[in-house]
């Protein structure tokens, strides 16, 4: 996969940094699957954002733009 592919497909719908950490939704443009990037000086960590019963939180076509 490249750079350019990358850009396409995935879109950071929230960001919120300080001097050193912070954190930034990012979606899957694909699948609609939202993850969560977090990270701290040099170490970071990614997760899917996950509803109340656990199961990934996936954006609805309706709601893509």
């Amino acid at each position: 996969m490249s750079e350019k592919d990358l850009d396409t497909r995935f879109n950071v719908t929230y960001k919120e940094a300080k001097m050193t950490s912070g954190v930034k939704i990012i979606e899957d443009k694909e699948t609609g699957i939202q993850y969560l990037f977090s990270w701290h000086g040099y170490a970071g960590g990614l997760t899917p954002l996950l509803d109340k019963d656990g199961q990934p939180v996936i954006k609805e076509k309706s709601e893509k733009e």
